[in-house]
């Protein structure tokens, strides 16, 4: 249903864009989150953009530093990620959610569909 993509390697400072793109199903109704899980830690949240309205929400740890945004006539919500540090390394997962789900946007349990990750090393 949905498939993440963009990942990669790069240096500290860095900027890379994620992208995730899915069915029109998904992107027509529902709300869209992107968390990550690095190497022996819980996948944590790190943005969510609703459908109505395409408000945003981040993490205090990205915050002004990642943007997200989505495009719906592509059925893409993308992940601006500048300034990248160290510890931004992880693997990162576009989820989708109903937006009767609730307002706890940043429980990965309220998410019904997952992307596959994608690998994001930040080299210091």
């Amino acid at each position: 249903q949905l498939q993440a993509s963009g990942g990669g390697l790069v240096q500290a400072g860095d900027s890379l864009r994620l992208s995730c793109a899915g069915s029109r199903r998904i992107f027509s109704v529902y709300n869209m989150g992107w968390f990550r899980q690095a190497p022996g830690k819980e996948r944590e949240f790190v943005a969510h953009i609703t459908w109505v309205g395409g408000f945003t929400a981040f993490a205090d740890s990205v915050k002004g530093r990642f943007t997200i945004s989505r495009d719906n006539a592509k059925n893409t919500v993308y992940l601006q990620m500048n300034s990248l540090k160290p510890e931004d390394t992880a693997i990162y997962y576009c989820a989708a959610r109903r937006p009767e789900s609730g307002s706890d946007y940043y429980l990965a349990s309220l998410y019904q569909y997952w992307g596959q990750g994608t690998l994001v090393t930040v080299s210091s």
